[in-house]
């Protein structure tokens, strides 16, 4: 497995990817995000591949206080290989090298499979309320 920037390229196999991962909202359009990415910390869009196919993502991002990573995917037919934990070993190196000393990950409070993923990974539960709000909707 490779893991190397994201590449505009990227794009459809990216959005199918978060789909079948189910990450993908109606209130959310995958394709402004990943515009709105490349804006932004490009460098910090990860993608990892396996003989040439996408086969997971990692948005990272640092904003000089605290880092996070967001679209955390790794293809369904690959979980259990390892894939995830280097995805977010090398969102982990390349926040450390930018001198982030912290991470926060956002996880649906349902999703138990990917909280366990991060406890695995020594992450724990902050003692936070996470709040919300829209400025731009998305175009459906």
């Amino acid at each position: 497995m490779l893991i190397r920037p994201f590449r505009e390229s990227d794009t459809d196999a990216v959005v199918a990817l978060w789909s079948a991962a189910g990450l993908v909202r109606p209130w959310n359009d995958p394709r402004a995000d990943i515009r709105r990415k490349l804006a932004v910390q490009p460098e910090l869009f990860l993608i990892s591949e396996l003989g040439g196919a996408v086969v997971g993502s990692a948005m990272v991002g640092y904003d000089g206080h605290r880092g996070s990573v967001y679209y955390l995917a790794v293809d369904p037919a690959q979980q259990g290989n390892g894939f995830g934990h280097a995805l977010m070993a090398e969102a982990e190196r390349l926040l450390a090298e930018l001198g982030c000393p912290k991470i926060h990950v956002m996880i649906r409070s349902d999703n138990k499979r990917v909280i366990g993923f991060y406890r695995g990974l020594a992450y724990g539960q902050e003692q936070a309320e996470t709040m919300g709000k829209r400025l731009i909707l998305d175009e459906s």
